[in-house]
């Protein structure tokens, strides 16, 4: 698994305009971070997406949860046990 997941990861970094990636696991453990993504992060990152998920309209499905900033915007969702976000350039 660990060298799928780095694969993902890297291919994912190489898109345009992403400048980070991270993947956590459902207890908010760091499965792997490349670029600006702070491993110390991830429990937080699991748990907005965890939050989102309580939310949706079905309560079961994972919604993509955006967070925007002036120099970067963070996309987090989770898919199976894996909750990934991408950490692209802020676009105007």
């Amino acid at each position: 698994m660990e060298s799928s997941l780095e694969k993902h990861l890297d291919d994912t970094m190489n898109v345009h305009g992403v400048v980070g990636v991270l993947a956590a696991d459902q207890q908010g453990l760091c499965l792997g971070a490349k670029g600006n993504a702070q491993v110390k992060s991830a429990g937080a990152i699991s748990g907005l997406s965890e939050a989102a998920k309580q939310i949706s309209t079905d309560g079961q499905t994972s919604p993509v949860v955006c967070i925007e900033s002036d120099t970067c915007n963070v996309l987090i969702k989770s898919h199976d046990t894996v909750t990934m976000a991408i950490y692209k350039v802020a676009s105007y």
